[in-house]
């Protein structure tokens, strides 16, 4: 990407207020912060300046913003914003249109990989969990009976992983590291997967009954809306364990929970779902077959100190009119 040069002597960088306090201090001279707080004022140099005034160059919507932040004024400040070149976003997808409209004004979309080895670390804390009888284990300490419990190994099962992007190459370094054989299912396999098999997605049936674990970590685009359906559901071998930390609309939540009802998947640990926040009303709090969280599977400190080093990396390629890195094509 070309930076668009400026008749100004800096650039101007639309961040949130938490990420700001944090990188304050390693910004670069050629960048003046235009600060937006959780009561979406935006400050310059402390100075609260007009709603039509803010017009960034550049933005960074990070998970700060995400999770704590006005995350619609922000991304409509983006909108409205002439002169904004270039946006780095934290966020796993880029399905919302807001992204698809950014690109139509002829901004530049990069993305962040920082949230890659927690969510791996919580998929795989959640399948051992789900191996290991640890509610029966608790409940004997507190009763203080010395009773033992069979488990199941992981190593020696196959995982079969839909989406070898960022997450779930970190998924399969750990899953490999402890024995289990990985298969990986991507439209466009690049080559180098950290996976034991490659598979397209025209394969996934196929592969389906062999699979001790599925694990969906893609984005969600046209083509794999519900492609957890009742045929997926139906391939599955019996006793696997169903994961989707992806997007809720991979999965046609009325086909799982009848397999669910069934036996099958045996179990299912979600952490994204269509309708967020989950409805109370929602089946699935209270199905004795899954393992729900509240889309937190990159909750980590980590994730947001791994993003402030990724993009001050990309700062300094587009300060200095050099390509960036971790472009999205929409």
């Amino acid at each position: 990407m070309e930076r668009i040069l400026l008749e100004r002597e800096t650039v101007e960088l639309l961040i949130y207020t938490d990420a700001y306090e944090r990188i304050r201090g390693r910004l670069d001279a050629r960048v003046t912060p235009l600060v937006m707080h959780a009561d979406a004022r935006v400050t310059r140099a402390g100075d609260t300046i007009a709603p039509n005034e803010v017009q960034p160059d550049i933005a960074w919507a990070n998970r700060d913003m995400y999770n704590l932040g006005p995350v619609r004024d922000f991304m409509v400040t983006c909108l409205k914003a002439s002169r904004l070149r270039w946006v780095q976003s934290s966020a796993a997808g880029f399905e919302h249109p807001v992204f698809a409209k950014l690109v139509g004004n002829g901004v530049t979309l990069t993305n962040s990989n920082a949230s890659a080895v927690p969510i791996a670390e919580f998929i795989f804390a959640q399948i051992i969990q789900s191996f290991h009888p640890q509610a029966e284990r608790i409940a004997a300490q507190q009763e203080k009976r010395w009773q033992t419990y069979d488990f199941r190994d992981v190593h020696g099962t196959r995982w079969l992983v839909y989406g070898v992007g960022h997450i779930g190459s970190e998924l399969a370094i750990r899953a490999r590291a402890f024995g289990v054989e990985v298969v990986g299912c991507r439209r466009t396999p690049a080559g180098d997967e950290p996976v034991h098999k490659m598979i397209r997605p025209d394969e996934l049936m196929d592969a389906l009954p062999e699979a001790d674990v599925v694990i969906m970590t893609a984005a969600l685009n046209e083509e794999n809306h519900h492609i957890v359906n009742e045929r997926f559901i139906n391939a599955m071998k019996s006793g696997a364990t169903f994961v989707n930390i992806g997007r809720g609309g991979l999965v046609d939540e009325r086909a799982l929970l009848q397999g669910l009802d069934a036996g099958k998947p045996a179990l299912a640990i979600l952490d994204v779902f269509e309708e967020e926040p989950l409805p109370e009303s929602s089946p699935f709090w209270s199905h004795p077959r899954v393992r729900l969280t509240a889309h937190c599977a990159g909750a980590s400190p980590g994730t947001s100190l791994r993003g402030d080093e990724q993009f001050l990396a990309n700062l300094r390629r587009y300060l200095d009119g050099e390509p960036l890195q971790m472009t999205v094509t929409l």
